[in-house]
């Protein structure tokens, strides 16, 4: 992704969504720009056209803190918006060294797998910026048992979410799942416009899915926090969760991600009936490789 290209892209993005009537500013005459022109803003944020129009074409490089608080406010960019801003500033300035080299790929540590796979009533997993699940429990992986038996996804919840015919049956709401998971890649992209992985990953989306090649174009940005999930699952039906991501205290850029529901809901007895299912399926793949009789064998 051409870092100038997605500066450039989202600041007309942001601009062309607030209206002058929203801004406060008066309107004259008729008007051909969906949103704010370049001269409102740069009004707005109390700099000049030609400077704002020097960002807008890309070049943040050496923008002050505040400069870009005055353009976050101008634009009315949230909390995520105006975070991914400040990336994009600070992936303007030269280029450490050490970004040209091939960068290691985090693991998870032997002491976060045994934390995830402590909890067996629990779906967790471990995941990276790129939304590749890199370790998860046992009922983590059955609930995402579609996109485990999927070689082609790599595990990754973005490519299931746009190259697998089932991802769209099993998030209900899937639209705004596959929404989020593109805004999150946007941020990732931003804080690291080098990694070579997740340039490929975005470029394979684009490439194979046009649903994704349209929302990466609407320059939207998200951050997984809390949230809930509305899943289909082929084995015990519908599933309301509860989804918490938390971000490992280091830099590796990993979130350990659980799954929970309500106690006496139909999504709790779900998550029962799956964790029995996985616990016996389980069982009789370990008597396979053993050799040893199955439970379900007499």
């Amino acid at each position: 992704m051409d870092h100038r290209d997605a500066v450039s892209s989202f600041l007309r993005s942001r601009r062309d969504k607030i209206t002058p009537e929203q801004a406060g500013l008066p309107v004259y005459g008729q008007r051909r720009v969906p949103g704010l022109r370049r001269g409102e803003v740069a009004t707005l944020a109390g700099v000049s056209v030609e400077y704002y129009t020097r960002l807008e074409r890309g070049n943040l490089r050496g923008v002050s803190d505040s400069v870009l608080d005055a353009l976050a406010q101008a634009l009315r960019l949230g909390d995520t918006e105006r975070m991914y801003l400040y990336d994009l500033a600070r992936a303007a300035g030269p280029v450490p060294a050490a970004r040209t080299r091939r960068e290691v790929r985090p693991t998870v540590r032997p002491s976060v797998a045994r934390i995830v796979e402590g909890m067996p009533e629990l779906p967790a997993y471990v995941m990276n910026n790129r939304l590749d699940t890199l370790a998860a429990n046992r009922l983590g992986r059955a609930l995402y048992s579609e996109m485990y038996a999927d070689p082609t996804c790599g595990a990754n919840v973005a490519r299931f979410a746009f190259l697998n015919a089932a991802a769209r049956r099993f998030y209900t709401d899937w639209e705004r799942m596959a929404r989020f998971a593109v805004g999150a890649l946007r941020i990732e992209a931003g804080k690291n416009p080098y990694d070579r992985d997740l340039s490929n990953l975005i470029g394979e989306l684009s490439t194979r899915s046009d649903a994704f090649r349209v929302m990466w174009g609407s320059q939207d940005v998200h951050v997984f926090r809390q949230s809930t999930k509305l899943l289909h699952h082929p084995l015990v039906g519908d599933l309301e969760l509860d989804q918490e991501t938390m971000s490992l205290p280091d830099e590796s850029g990993l979130s350990v991600v659980v799954y929970s529901a309500p106690p006496g809901t139909a999504a709790e007895d779900g998550l029962k009936l799956l964790a029995s299912w996985s616990a016996t399926t389980g069982q009789e793949r370990d008597a396979e490789s053993t050799g040893e009789p199955s439970p379900r064998q007499p």
